[in-house]
Parts: C-alpha cells; sequence; structure tokens
C-alpha cells in the first residue's frame, strides 16, 4: 500500500506521502478542525441544488493541488 500510496501522490518520502494522504482525507470528510465542511459536503450539496452533477464537476469539487483528480471522457467509435 505504501508504494501505491508513492505513486498516486508522486512523493519520495512515505513520510510526506501520507501528510498528503491524510490532508486530502480530511478536506474530503470535513467536521474537523482543519476543515469543517468538507468536499464530499460540498459536492451532495450541488446535487441537491442541481439536481445531479456531471463527472466534470465532481473531479472540481474533489480535486486537491496536491492530489488532483481529472476526468477525461475518450470516444471510440468503430467496429473491428
Amino acid at each position: 500500500m505504501f508504494e501505491a500510496l508513492l505513486g498516486a501522490t508522486g512523493e519520495k518520502t512515505k513520510s510526506k506521502a501520507i501528510d498528503q494522504a491524510v490532508n486530502h482525507y480530511c478536506l474530503c470528510a470535513g467536521e474537523n478542525a482543519a476543515h469543517p465542511n468538507g468536499t464530499y459536503e460540498k459536492l451532495m450539496e450541488r446535487a441537491i441544488e442541481q439536481g445531479s452533477v456531471t463527472p466534470e464537476e465532481i473531479a472540481e469539487v474533489l480535486g486537491t493541488e496536491e492530489l488532483p483528480v481529472d476526468y477525461e471522457r475518450k470516444w471510440q467509435v468503430g467496429c473491428r
């Protein structure tokens, strides 16, 4: 899991990777001193207000500078 975390965060040390993962988790979960309102809550509020959210909007809400979330839709048309 540590190797996967190093790869996901782009960090070279386990401690920095863990710091990023913990900060990202606290940001998403919310209800803590550092992040009273989490991104999961923001995402659900947006879905209620708009009726639905697009994959692009989900990526926008959940992504951070340290752990970006991107959505790119690739279309493939054709027969084999």
